[in-house]
């Protein structure tokens, strides 16, 4: 069954951050993100290969680790909302499968 992973990179990034600020526990954040991040990539390797897959989880993962820098010139939500349409807008042109 082909669906659409870009869904769970979204939910990942953005619940991840929204789960260790509401809890004001990173690990928890941390465990929304891998969840959906390993969701994600299994959808994207249904749907493009392991190759294209991993390189989305890739994204994915400096797409977090750019938000936290990003976030000290736009803010924090607006940095993560910021990646979140990066890693979504690629994973439909790239993580979808034809």
């Amino acid at each position: 069954m082909k669906f659409l992973p870009s869904a769970l990179a979204a939910t990942g990034l953005i619940g991840g951050f929204a789960t260790a600020r509401t809890t004001k526990s990173r690990p928890a954040g941390g465990a929304v993100l891998a969840a959906a991040g390993t969701g994600a990539f299994l959808g994207w390797k249904a749907n493009v290969g392991a190759p294209r897959a991993a390189a989305l989880t890739g994204l994915y993962l400096a797409a977090f680790g750019a938000s936290h820098p990003l976030a000290k010139k736009l803010g924090a939500w607006p940095a993560v909302n910021t990646v979140t349409a990066a890693v979504v807008l690629t994973s439909l042109v790239a993580g979808r499968s034809r």
